[in-house]
C-alpha cells in the first residue's frame, strides 16, 4: 500500500524546488497526499479492512 519508486520520483520531479530536492514541504505535501488517495481508493474496495483504515 506504499508509493511505488516510479510514482515517488514522479512526484518528487513534479513538485520539487531544485533539481535536488526531495524535503521541502511541496513535495512533502504532494507525497502524503498521493499515499492517503491510494489508501481511500484501497478502502474503498475492503471496506472490512480496519488496520489499514488506522494507518489513514
Amino acid at each position: 500500500m506504499s508509493l511505488d519508486k516510479e510514482n515517488k520520483d514522479r512526484i518528487t520531479k513534479e513538485f520539487r524546488i531544485h533539481p535536488k530536492d526531495t524535503g521541502s514541504s511541496d513535495v512533502q505535501i504532494a507525497l502524503l497526499t498521493a499515499r492517503i488517495n491510494e489508501i481511500t481508493k484501497h478502502l474503498q474496495v475492503h471496506i472490512k479492512d480496519h488496520h489499514s483504515r488506522r494507518g489513514l
